[in-house]
C-alpha cells in the first residue's frame, strides 16, 4: 500500500468550549494521511484513478465551515468518517492542531488513526 498525504492544511474555525471561542475563528492545522494503491492511477497518469487530494482538501474546508463542535475530538471524527465514506479510502490517520491554543505550546491538537492499515 501507498500513502497520498495532504500536510497543514490551514484555515479558521469555530471550535472551542470557552464563549470567546465561540465568537471568534481560530486558525487550525489538518494533517492527513490515506493508505491507498497508486499503481492504476502510475500506470493511467490519470487522476481519476488515485485520491485526488484537491478535492478532499475541499471537503474538509466545507466540513469546518458548516459544523462548529465545541471538542477536536468531534471534528476530527467527522472528517474521517466522511473522508472514507466518500472517497473510499480504507485508512487515514488524520491530526487537527490548534496553535496558540495553550501558552507556551507551538499547539495542541489530536491525531486518530481509523480503518484496516494493510
Amino acid at each position: 500500500m501507498d500513502t497520498v498525504f495532504i500536510q497543514n492544511l490551514s484555515m479558521d474555525a469555530v471550535i472551542g468550549v470557552f464563549d470567546w471561542e465561540r465568537q471568534v475563528k481560530q486558525k487550525i492545522r489538518v494533517d492527513l494521511e490515506m493508505r491507498t494503491d497508486i499503481a492504476a492511477a502510475a500506470a493511467s497518469d490519470a487522476l481519476e484513478d488515485t485520491l485526488d487530494y484537491k478535492a478532499i482538501s475541499q471537503k474538509i474546508r466545507e466540513i469546518v465551515r458548516d459544523n462548529q463542535p465545541q471538542l477536536v475530538e468531534t471534528l476530527i471524527d467527522l472528517i474521517a468518517r466522511t473522508i472514507m465514506q466518500e472517497f473510499g479510502v480504507l485508512w487515514l490517520r488524520i491530526t487537527i492542531a490548534k496553535p496558540g491554543a495553550v501558552r507556551g505550546s507551538d499547539a495542541v491538537g489530536v491525531t486518530i488513526e481509523r480503518g484496516v492499515k494493510e
